[in-house]
């Protein structure tokens, strides 16, 4: 069983991004799990973790619980797996005697009752990232506690100071700041394009604009979020407003797709049945994944659903991938079948183009940021995690600017200026099979 739990607890942390808050203040109360992970974090050599325990209460069916059983200990990836031979080797084992392991205290070390607490720092002589567990071994017994998590690095360039990120994680204020720049530069850009091509505006260009507003806000809340934990170890309230964005900006940007594969208000000013339906699917059930992942990002694995939230969250974002694409499909099909009545094969030629590359954009991006940024916050060094967000910002960007530049308002003439030779390749070109997805 404690096998199970270390290796599950592994699998998530490394699916789910490192929360941002180090320090931390939980409440344990009549827990019986055998190991509960608080969090994970990456110490440079001038790193330093600092627990305090207070409030203590073992309450044990058996007889008095053996303090030695419990205790506190910092675990690397690289030595997961030497743990994890010797539990299976040995059932019994406690990790607590694990060579393996970088053991911070046992609760002999506590104070004696009624305070029953302790509070001491430890300097990480050896850089790493670890994982900090509880540990209890002591059979059919229970615990509450108080506990407060202060896991930093010495910043060498500002002598005397803390950070508070993981040293993966240090130089993301910075990059959040800066994309935030750009998202903004981008939406002056989009607003005087808009206003030079005013007639040609739709509903949808206006939306899009919005989209761009909710996105930069959210990247500027990020990068205050990550700068006041970075300095002071706590957000300020940044977190909530950074949530708040968030939680728009994605709904957003799931309805803006959804309504562009429909061709919402350029091609056709109202939705039909089943595309509203599938509106009405991807709305709540983002609401939802970003209720999940407010919980995942504000909690941690210490808490007991925290598992289930994940499951949640992985699930919901799955569904509203798949739905968003069903919109795209039967907007080419419809323009397919069209095109063999309404006479008009360039201007349909032109439309099924448009909307098969839009489809290519959006499979893409889901895919590079679902997988690939996944694969590359699973092999990249714990000292460049970073790069992973950077990855997945400069992906947003690139899909962010081909749709807008995809669909951008513009005279209609630009787009079809057409001749009768034109006419004639596109019929051709429209009774072959490439627009068979």
């Amino acid at each position: 069983m404690a096998k199970q739990i270390f290796l599950l607890s592994f699998l998530l942390l490394l699916i789910v991004p490192i929360s941002i808050a180090e320090i931390k203040n939980l409440k344990i109360l009549s827990d019986s799990r055998a190991m509960i992970l608080f969090e994970r974090f990456g110490f440079t050599p001038m790193g330093h973790a600092t627990i305090t325990v207070s409030g203590v209460s073992v309450i044990s069916n058996l007889a008095s619980a053996n303090p030695s059983q419990l205790g506190f200990f910092l675990l690397s990836e690289e030595s997961l797996i030497q743990v994890l031979l010797e539990l299976q080797s040995n059932p019994s084992f406690c990790v607590l005697d694990s060579k393996y392991i970088n053991l911070l205290f046992t609760f002999r070390h506590l104070s004696p009752p009624p305070s029953s607490s302790f509070n001491l720092s430890y300097p990480i002589t050896s850089p790493n990232e670890y994982s900090l567990f509880f540990a209890n071994c002591a059979p059919e017994s229970k615990v509450s506690m108080d506990v407060r998590t202060e896991l930093y690095n010495m910043d060498g360039g500002r002598r005397g100071e803390k950070d508070y990120l993981s040293a993966g994680l240090t130089q993301t204020p910075a990059l959040y700041f800066c994309f935030s720049i750009v998202y903004f530069a981008f939406l002056g850009y989009w607003i005087y394009f808009c206003f030079l091509n005013k007639k040609s505006v739709h509903r949808i260009h206006l939306l899009m604009g919005v989209l761009v507003i909710m996105k930069a806000l959210n990247l500027l809340c990020a990068a205050e979020d990550k700068h006041y934990v970075k300095v002071t170890g706590t957000p300020h309230g940044w977190d909530i407003l950074f949530y708040i964005f968030q939680c728009i900006r994605v709904v957003l940007l799931f309805t803006v797709i959804v309504l562009i594969g429909t061709g919402w208000s350029f091609l056709k000013p109202f939705l039909q049945e089943k595309e509203k339906k599938v509106l009405m699917i991807v709305i709540p059930l983002q609401v939802l994944a970003n209720i999940a992942s407010t919980v995942i990002g504000e909690t941690g694995p210490f808490i007991k659903d925290w598992v289930t939230w994940n499951q949640v969250f992985l699930i919901v974002d799955i569904i509203c991938c798949c739905a968003i694409i069903f919109p795209i499909l039967w907007s080419i099909r419809s323009l397919r079948e069209t095109s063999k009545t309404d006479g008009k094969a360039a201007r349909n030629l032109a439309k099924l183009t448009l909307f098969r590359q839009f489809y290519i954009v959006v499979i893409g991006y889901l895919y590079f940021t679902r997988i690939v940024v996944f694969a590359l916050r699973t092999i990249a060094a714990y000292k460049y995690q970073w790069v992973a967000y950077a990855g997945e910002e400069i992906a947003s960007f690139a899909f962010y600017a081909v749709i807008f530049y995809m669909f951008r308002p513009l005279e209609k003439n630009e787009y079809f200026a057409l001749d009768e030779e034109e006419e004639e390749a596109a019929e051709v070109a429209l009774r072959d099979e490439e627009f068979e997805l």
